[in-house]
């Protein structure tokens, strides 16, 4: 019996409707996760200190794909390979989940001699047909057919409520102050609400994570990295993939807008942001053929980046029952780890595409 089954299997028995879990942050990493243990039978509580998705899911570009041809392989690579097929699955289950299944155009840089699969190298007239609107077009670019896109916020809402249908409870502006414990096992967790049970508390809670898990006596290595999101007025379908190049990054939003990821570079205020947000406008004009195109907004995003640059799943060393799930990105990863979440804390079973990524690596 493995380390996840002792608390969910009594006499042989089934016991995981009786298992309680609590999860901390309901960013689309959390919501993932709260909705494949409910559904799973697990009795399921998810908190967050502010409301769904307020977080720095709002502030995710929020690009879906998987690893591309050239990429080296890594302990998180076996992970990303189940991303699109999870994302599929998600659209057949939960009612309101889309992705818009643009593709991506890439140019600009050295692209690899070995393509993946959906992954071609086109020419400029190629890239006329898939990007009309552009100005002056590469002579190659590399086409991803398979990628695409979500409004994060949306997506996180819709698991939300998808979870609930299968019976989890949703605790919104309800701050986890602390995990309680008994000896080195978690009982529950302290809230600003009062105190509630949980046999596993489950951490999503991007950079507040570390917070909750220095009196634990382990330092999780997690720090905020900053960027941009620029929203922005357009003439619909002026961009229609994915289009990342290295000076610009930009989709279209669902509801017509532009979105452009950006990186920070020290702004510290209001006017520094919207006077990076007015040269990405420019930028934006020279690549594509409109004018009609303003600057509606500027968010800065502080998103969750491990030490190492891997995701940190699974349980923390020497504490029975307390769960991290702290990674970039969490938009793209979190319908495959929200799965294989589940499968460990309700089923009891390891999943292999999570062996290098676990907590435990950084003792």
């Amino acid at each position: 019996m493995s380390r996840f089954q002792s608390r969910l299997r009594i006499d042989g028995k089934d016991r995981s409707h009786l298992v309680q879990v609590a999860v901390v942050g309901a960013g689309i990493v959390g919501a993932a996760v709260a909705y494949e243990t409910a559904r799973a039978g697990a009795d399921v509580v998810l908190l967050d200190k502010s409301l769904p998705a307020s977080g720095v899911t709002a502030d995710s570009f929020a690009w879906i794909g998987g690893p591309r041809g050239g990429d080296l392989p890594d302990p998180s690579t076996a992970l990303r390979r189940q991303v699109l097929q999870d994302y599929r699955r998600l659209e057949e289950e939960v009612p309101g989940l889309e992705v818009r299944w643009r593709g991506a155009l890439m140019w600009g840089e050295e692209q690899p001699d070995d393509l993946a699969p959906g992954e071609h190298l086109v020419d400029a007239a190629a890239v006329g047909r898939l990007e009309p609107r552009l100005r002056v077009r590469p002579m190659r670019a590399l086409h991803v057919e398979s990628h695409g896109a979500i409004d994060p916020v949306a997506v996180t809402h819709a698991l939300v409520r998808a979870a609930q249908k299968h019976g989890a409870r949703m605790m919104a502006n309800v701050a986890v102050t602390a995990l309680d414990l008994r000896g080195r096992q978690v009982t529950g967790v302290r809230t600003s609400a009062g105190s509630l049970p949980a046999d596993t508390v489950v951490v999503t809670a991007g950079v507040d994570a570390p917070v909750l898990c220095g009196p634990l006596g382990f330092d999780l290595p997690v720090a905020p990295s900053p960027a941009l999101l620029m929203r922005f007025t357009a003439p619909p379908g002026l961009v229609r993939t994915l289009v990342a190049t290295p000076h610009l990054e930009v989709r279209e939003a669902t509801d017509g807008h532009l979105l452009v990821a950006a990186g920070y570079h020290g702004e510290l205020d209001h006017d520094d942001l919207w006077r990076a947000g007015e040269m990405m406008l420019r930028r934006l004009t020279a690549t594509f053929d409109a004018q009609e195109v303003t600057l509606v907004s500027v968010r800065l995003g502080a998103r969750p980046m491990p030490a190492d640059g891997l995701p940190i799943i699974g349980p923390v060393p020497g504490v029975g029952g307390v769960y991290i799930a702290v990674m970039h990105s969490g938009v793209t990863l979190a319908p495959t780890a929200g799965r294989l979440i589940a499968s460990e804390i309700v089923d009891g079973v390891e999943a292999p595409e999570l062996a290098g990524l676990r907590p435990a690596r950084f003792r």
